[in-house]
């Protein structure tokens, strides 16, 4: 699973900032590693440098083999907290789209089981 890292002038997008964003995403998603083939992470100081309320946010944009993208925001009062809410989001986001899939793939095989075992008329 690749992760990229963006972030707009006001967050300082260092090596030490990369790590503990892949290991904080790595740590959450770990059970749908296999499934994932890229994150985006976009970060930004929405108030710019002043502090306030839920003024970081995290953008996370997942991208399934196969599927279409998923994307997730969190607004937090740091960072990391802002990160952690995307990335418990996208989990339970990846996990449902998942779990349709595999749903709609069984029934679709279901479906065409039955059709196969109909008598010709």
């Amino acid at each position: 699973m690749q992760i990229q890292l963006n972030t707009d002038h006001h967050i300082v997008g260092s090596p030490q900032l990369q790590e503990r964003v892949e290991q904080m995403l790595t740590d959450e998603l770990k059970h749908l590693a296999d499934a994932l083939t890229r994150i985006e992470v976009h970060l930004n100081d929405v108030n710019s440098g002043k502090s306030g309320e839920d003024d970081k946010r995290c953008q996370l944009e997942a991208r399934l083999a196969g599927m279409p993208p998923v994307s997730v925001e969190h607004r937090a009062a740091t960072l990391e907290l802002a990160i952690n809410g995307a990335a418990a989001q996208l989990s339970k986001v990846l996990q449902r789209t998942l779990d349709k899939a595999d749903t709609n793939r069984k029934r679709a095989t279901s479906v065409k089981h039955v059709a196969q075992n109909q008598p010709d008329t």
